[in-house]
């Protein structure tokens, strides 16, 4: 079914992918999966994630994942549109503010951290981010406050990824920067995720879903916050149980 113009959608899911979106069992994922396809004309979509759009691209295209219709990929840095051929193409009018922030920063941020132990640097083509794999154990102290210093924010998620981010920019935000750009009211929108780069988003002032599984960091970060659902369903199950917790599609109850 042809998605709608995403201002006219009844609701739209904006997901984390790895854990949430892509979280839970195979019959949760299907579940949900089917039914976003079956009211495709009701219901928008946006990947908020820390995935670069060349893995989107791939993931989608393998045919079991519903392809979104935006992308807020590599954790908030990357703002994009799916085009009607399905590549993925970067909203310039978005990320100008992020390119402004970032200054090609790329080169400077890796010699900072060469060598550093307990990081190890991600083969992604990093556009205004630089991510490394993350051993706690062994990263020196003090690494956080340097690369704080030098004008970035640092995000530790999942106690095992390092993301050099410039300041004020992650996923939060840039859902904020989009929902306006495309004219789409806060309580339409659901903003699930799982770990502590998604807690920018779910605080974002949406409906949102801290899914079962979710880091205990993250479960922490949120207490108290009236507008968060945490769900006892892992992952997609966990999607499922807040569409219909909060009321957000008139056929939430049949999922």
């Amino acid at each position: 079914m042809t998605p709608p113009a995403i201002d006219d959608a009844t609701f739209v899911l904006a997901t984390d992918l790895d854990g949430t979106f892509l979280g839970g069992d195979d019959a949760a994922r299907a579940d949900l999966y089917d039914w976003i396809r079956r009211h495709r004309a009701s219901v928008g979509l946006i990947f908020v994630t820390g995935r670069d759009p060349q893995f989107i691209g791939a993931l989608c295209d393998g045919g079991d994942v519903p392809w979104p219709d935006y992308v807020i990929g590599d954790v908030g840095t990357t703002i994009a549109h799916v085009t009607p051929d399905r590549s993925i193409a970067p909203i310039a009018a978005l990320e100008a503010a992020i390119a402004e922030v970032w200054q090609d920063s790329g080169d400077r941020v890796r010699a900072m951290l060469d060598d550093v132990p307990g990081l190890r640097l991600q083969k992604t083509a990093f556009r205004h981010r630089v991510s490394y794999d993350l051993d706690p154990d062994v990263l020196e102290d003090g690494t956080v406050e340097r690369v704080r210093d030098a004008g970035f924010d640092v995000l530790i998620s999942d106690n095992r990824y390092f993301d050099v981010l410039p300041q004020g920019v992650s996923k939060g935000p840039s859902l904020r920067r989009l929902m306006a750009h495309l004219n789409v009211a806060e309580h339409r929108v659901l903003a699930a995720g799982d770990t502590l780069n998604d807690l920018s988003m779910l605080v974002a002032g949406t409906p949102a879903v801290a899914v079962g599984g979710a880091e205990q960091p993250l479960v922490e970060a949120l207490a108290g916050t009236a507008s968060v659902y945490h769900a006892r369903g892992i992952g997609a199950a966990g999607i499922t149980e807040a569409i219909a917790h909060f009321d957000l599609h008139p056929h939430a109850t049949r999922i």
